[in-house]
């Protein structure tokens, strides 16, 4: 981690999980069955952050498979174009890459229809994983839809103990996806089943909703999810900024008040932007000021990236980042 900026040297983020194509409507404010045609747009949460990591100029990897097909070669086209190494990518002959379809209502809020049966990130097998590399991550990200079916859980399972064992900081964003799991139940109970085993943990509103069960998003509420080893929990709340608690403190951090156009991408721009910040300097999670800085630029990061269509195009620089701190 040298302070004179060498890429090389900085500490690498390895994201682990799934990358798919989103086919967004042409126009926005209908219904999937309205819409006129639809754009691909590459998604997929934990490539997302990866993405955001290199972005920012964090050094960033991507573990995961795709099916070996047009969609899935552009897709690793896509990471490396954006500097995210591939060494962790493998591709399924017998199995596509997943697609889904996302529509934006006309609130901007997003609904989601998937073709997955099974495809390629689903069948990543625990011996496949690239052990070296996850062992090289000085932070290891990944979310919840890689624990949905075997084998791909079992490889998810894996890639965390051999990330902790190496000494990783482990980041969990749930990003839950209700369609696709067999039940509401279901997804909270697997969800939760590998919740104490992270460092940093970020929820939404929403899923801090689904996960507690109350109707609340206060304090009290997020507390229901701490863990004693936790170093750092974050709410996001949308335009009503971000939340966080540590073993020391808590408090909140204002949001960026933006045009927004999509919140496609917004939460795993945030994911990235704070997980920059910690390899740069893992102090920041014991200093508080430090903290609050690094989740103003966390936020302005999530904002910047609803005001684009589709999460990837949106994600911003640092420079991007900062014009809007200093409201330029």
């Amino acid at each position: 981690m040298a302070a004179n900026g060498v890429v090389s040297d900085k500490g690498l983020i390895v994201s682990f999980g799934e990358m798919l194509i989103d086919f967004v409507p042409t126009v926005s404010g209908v219904s999937l069955a309205e819409a006129p045609g639809f754009l691909k747009a590459p998604g997929g949460a934990p490539a997302n952050v990866a993405i955001a990591v290199a972005r920012l100029g964090g050094k960033a990897s991507f573990v995961g498979k795709l099916g070996d097909d047009e969609f899935g070669h552009m897709l690793a086209d896509i990471l490396k174009q954006n500097s995210v190494s591939g060494d962790g990518i493998l591709f399924d002959q017998g199995a596509r890459t997943a697609l889904a379809f996302v529509t934006l209502r006309a609130d901007g809020e997003r609904e989601f229809m998937f073709y997955r049966n099974p495809s390629a990130d689903m069948l990543l097998k625990p011996e496949e994983l690239n052990l070296d590399l996850i062992r090289s991550s000085k932070v290891f990200h990944y979310g919840s839809i890689s624990l949905i079916v075997e084998p791909c859980r079992s490889a998810h399972l894996k890639a965390m103990e051999v990330a902790k064992g190496a000494g990783a900081l482990l980041s969990y964003d749930p990003n839950l996806r209700l369609p696709l799991w067999p039940s509401a139940d279901e997804a909270r109970k697997q969800i939760l089943s590998i919740w104490d085993k992270a460092d940093i943990v970020k929820v939404s509103d929403v899923e801090l909703e689904f996960l507690t069960g109350s109707n609340k998003v206060d304090d009290e509420t997020a507390m229901e999810l701490w863990r004693p080893n936790f170093t750092l929990l974050l709410v996001t709340l949308g335009e009503k900024g971000s939340r966080y608690y540590t073993k020391n403190f808590r408090g909140a951090v204002d949001a960026f008040h933006v045009n927004t156009v999509d919140t496609t991408g917004a939460g795993d721009s945030f994911v990235g932007a704070l997980l920059c910040k910690i390899v740069e300097n893992p102090t920041i999670l014991e200093d508080e000021a430090k903290l609050r800085e690094v989740l103003k630029f966390a936020n302005a990061c999530g904002a910047i990236t609803t005001t684009k269509k589709g999460a990837i195009p949106a994600l911003p620089t640092e420079a991007d980042a900062l014009a809007l701190i200093n409201g330029a």
